[in-house]
């Protein structure tokens, strides 16, 4: 069983993607769009405040006709941000996300975020597990 820590390093993306509260979501989109993300986290410092996500825009401007322009990251993004530690086995973290029916998941170490996973990344890990226990388990059986 993997770590978040192991999925993070296979990763080998060393910067965390982020916006502060005051940007415009026109800007945060803009960011997601360029850093090919579905969501970035907001922070001010080095603290982590909120994070929004492509679905926040399609629910918080598209749907309500407000203008990316002029609405601000802190009018839509997500203000109770569920983290885990990286020492996190990968099955419970996807379960994590599972329950609180959310695609991306800090890590967060004595109150430092040290990464961002999505469920792509869990669930590719789980996959590649599966396919190693399997080829293990079929060379056992030739002998």
């Amino acid at each position: 069983m993997h770590t978040i820590k192991q999925i993070l390093e296979k990763k080998q993306i060393n910067q965390i993607w982020h916006i502060t509260p005051d940007a415009t979501v026109y800007d945060a989109i803009q960011m997601m769009a360029d850093k090919r993300a579905g969501a970035l986290l907001v922070m001010e410092g080095p603290s982590l405040v909120g994070i929004i996500s492509e679905r926040d825009y399609a629910r918080e401007v598209i749907l309500k006709g407000r203008a990316s322009r002029q609405t601000r990251v802190d009018d839509i993004m997500s203000s109770k941000v569920i983290s885990v530690p990286s020492t996190e086995i990968v099955q419970s973290a996807l379960g994590v996300m599972t329950d609180n029916h959310i695609r991306h998941l800090p890590a967060v170490d004595d109150g430092r975020v040290v990464g961002v996973v999505s469920i792509g990344d869990l669930v590719k890990d789980i996959i590649r597990d599966q396919q190693n226990t399997i080829e293990q388990l079929e060379n056992y059986i030739r002998g």
